[in-house]
């Protein structure tokens, strides 16, 4: 009978973990260069660092990024907020009254927003021992038959690693 409890728990704790949810697979402290491209040449890289906490609310993290730049250091200290898991909605809150919405589809995080005529796209794909984020940036070209077009003129792309 023993055994048999044994095997249980070892299979409610498998379980468990594989239930994991995404900003939970996150958490920690991950470094990386982010390349920055414009127009398909790289034009500048930065070191970066994505700091994912806990926060007192069981559906809210802290979502920190930090450029570590010389010349232009900047720091993104924002929450990332489950909306509803069920559907894979969250919540980016930038904190000064800007709320971004986010679509999870398996293990990448989607988010598409329109800024001063700028169409961006951001996304965080979560791959084991890594996180790839990646923005895009462009403007919107001409509409034929109804259909709009946007350009892709800038890429900022970092392969992040957990720190140990």
């Amino acid at each position: 009978m023993r055994p048999f409890i044994a095997f249980c728990i070892l299979f409610s704790w498998l379980s468990l973990n594989a239930q994991t949810s995404f900003p939970e697979k996150c958490l920690g402290i991950w470094t990386g260069t982010m390349h920055i491209y414009n127009r398909g040449l790289l034009v500048d890289s930065v070191t970066i660092k994505l700091n994912v906490t806990r926060t007192n609310a069981p559906d809210t993290f802290v979502w920190k990024t930090e450029y570590l730049s010389e010349k232009f250091p900047m720091v993104k200290d924002y929450k990332l907020v489950i909306s509803d898991a069920g559907k894979g909605v969250f919540i980016t809150d930038e904190g000064d009254g800007i709320i971004l919405m986010d679509y999870l589809f398996e293990n990448k995080l989607y988010s598409v927003f329109e800024t001063q005529g700028i169409l961006l796209t951001s996304t965080y794909e979560w791959l084991g021992n890594q996180i790839i984020f990646e923005v895009t940036s462009g403007k919107e070209l001409e509409t034929t038959h109804g259909v709009k077009s946007y350009s892709v003129l800038n890429l900022q792309k970092a392969i992040l690693r957990k720190m140990n």
